[in-house]
């Protein structure tokens, strides 16, 4: 059983999660929509995002903790919810409406949902071509361009996003060699091995 990570102010982490069962948590163009908006009002409170990419049953993002959470009130006068929280109660939400529109019932998600810090640049790396090819690796297109639910698209645009584009851009120094690195053969075991540890 893998060990869950509590979260650190500053740092990254890998999260990802999957259907109970493996079953689909996204069944039309509306729910991966609804998701990624559940995603920024939850989400952004208290992280920033680097990469992502939904699947018709599981979902990858890659986050920042942001660094200027402690201590931090909100309007109300309270403390802040601890991190994880935010990200659970996006979760919730969503297998809520989820349920509702598809009269289910019982979790959605595989809980608790899976998280995995980032301690070096390579792996940084890794993940963005990891996350970014993953529908390729699963077989829902040829080309991690050809996809419509992931951040690939915006990585490579010049339309305004919360993404942190900029940052993921200068990690492989260009946008053309962004582009070429997403098109070499990456290496699923190395880094599956990683996440699985």
């Amino acid at each position: 059983m893998q060990k869950i990570e509590p979260f650190t102010y500053d740092c990254f982490y890998h999260i990802y999660n999957r259907g109970i069962n493996g079953c689909n948590v996204f069944s039309e163009t509306e729910n991966y929509s609804y998701f990624l908006k559940l995603f920024d009002q939850h989400a952004s409170v208290i992280a920033d995002t680097y990469a992502w990419a939904l699947m018709p049953n599981h979902f990858h993002f890659l986050i920042r903790v942001k660094s200027n959470l402690t201590g931090f009130q909100n309007l109300s006068g309270l403390i802040q919810k601890p991190p994880h929280q935010y990200l659970s109660n996006l979760f919730n939400a969503y297998t809520k409406a989820y349920n509702k529109r598809y009269d289910r019932h019982g979790a959605l998600f595989e809980r608790p949902f899976k998280r995995k810090s980032v301690k070096s640049f390579k792996y940084l790396q890794e993940l963005v071509l990891y996350i970014h090819n993953n529908p390729v690796h699963h077989g829902f297109c040829d080309d991690p361009e050809k996809y419509e639910w992931s951040s690939y698209q915006t990585c490579i645009s010049a339309k305004p996003t919360r993404l942190k584009r900029q940052e993921v851009i200068e990690w492989f120094q260009d946008r053309e060699n962004f582009i070429y690195m997403h098109k070499q053969k990456s290496d699923n075991e190395e880094i599956e091995e990683w996440i699985n540890t």
